[in-house]
């Protein structure tokens, strides 16, 4: 309420220089006038007193009166030429206000859901962990079975709140001193391992890969495609709905020497105002105080950085009949068996 007391306080001040310098040009066209028509009229009573001139209309002849026309004409012309200066300045001005402003505000908004979300991802693991911790020191005499059971459970949320470590540090470096370093990576054992450890997280996920070729050697930054992938699936994953399932596709295209990810799921999809929105970083759809899904808003931010560092294109279309599909096409060397 303050910020936009003091918008509106910012408005009526530029509303009010600009009505002021529109007033204080009316007077200078009306003074510069003024001035014209009284030397004007003394010129031309001095040139009847020396007898150069008969009447008016041999006045307006002279070249004294068309050379003091054209000055005025000059100084009319300064005043307009000083008013668009002005004009243009305060709307430059009016714009930069405005931008600053609406940045302001979304960095407070991100800011806001950030530490909101994070405030939940953080504490909802240590919860668990230290659960885990006092039920074992409680109960000393558990069965082996069930220890193994809440052992497995506290290491599936320290593998959470390190993935959470992971992408903040990940996120943190990618825009500032992340340097990509191609190197050969086999796709296939990639993806199935890749697979294999989000299905520990999410058992009932179905994850569909297709390579074409399959036995295809790309070269390509690691950790940047690993990124890609992890966080397209666990994005995908978030926002289904019922038993999630994810089809990821992976081919080569050799006109144009690049390789195309596909990732598609069957979820709640993106709406059309939201999608140019959610590659900002900490942004996430919806409201944080009564979102249920999990997340920081920084998987979509870290994918679209790595296809930037790859030089790469990303997409994102509907998915038919329902949810979203990202479409990710980066220039990379290729050999295939």
């Amino acid at each position: 309420m303050h910020n936009k007391r003091l918008r509106m306080l910012s408005y009526l001040v530029i509303l009010y220089m600009l009505l002021a310098f529109t007033w204080w040009t009316v007077l200078l066209f009306i003074k510069n006038e003024d001035a014209f028509k009284a030397r004007a009229s003394y010129m031309e009573l001095v040139m009847a007193a020396e007898q150069k001139i008969t009447d008016q209309a041999s006045f307006q002849l002279t070249p004294e009166f068309i050379q003091l026309r054209q000055n005025y004409a000059r100084q009319k012309w300064m005043i307009l030429g000083e008013a668009g200066v002005f004009v243009i300045s305060l709307m430059i001005g009016i714009y930069l206000i405005n931008r600053a402003y609406y940045k302001e505000i979304k960095a407070a908004g991100q800011m806001r859901n950030f530490l909101l979300s994070i405030t939940h991802e953080l504490k909802s693991p240590l919860s668990s962990v230290r659960l885990v911790l006092e039920t074992i020191k409680k109960r000393r005499n558990l069965p082996t079975d069930k220890v193994e059971h809440i052992c497995v459970n506290g290491l599936k949320e320290t593998d959470r709140l390190n993935s959470l470590v992971d992408d903040l540090l990940l996120a943190a470096r990618v825009e500032t001193a992340y340097q990509a370093h191609p190197e050969w990576i086999s796709i296939a054992p990639t993806m199935r391992e890749i697979i294999e450890k989000k299905k520990i997280n999410w058992p009932t996920a179905q994850i569909n890969l297709s390579i074409n070729p399959e036995k295809m050697t790309v070269k390509a930054d690691v950790l940047g495609l690993q990124a890609i992938i992890v966080n397209l699936i666990e994005n995908a994953i978030k926002y289904s709905t019922g038993t999630p399932t994810v089809d990821l596709f992976l081919k080569y295209d050799k006109d144009k020497k690049t390789l195309i990810i596909e990732v598609a799921d069957q979820g709640i999809g993106i709406p059309e105002e939201e999608k140019k929105k959610i590659f900002d970083k900490f942004y996430r759809i919806g409201n944080e105080d009564t979102r249920r899904t999990k997340g920081t808003g920084l998987g979509l931010y870290i994918v679209h950085q790595f296809v930037r560092l790859h030089k790469g294109t990303i997409v994102l279309k509907d998915n038919l009949p329902k949810g979203s599909k990202f479409i990710i096409t980066l220039p990379v060397e290729v050999v295939s068996d």
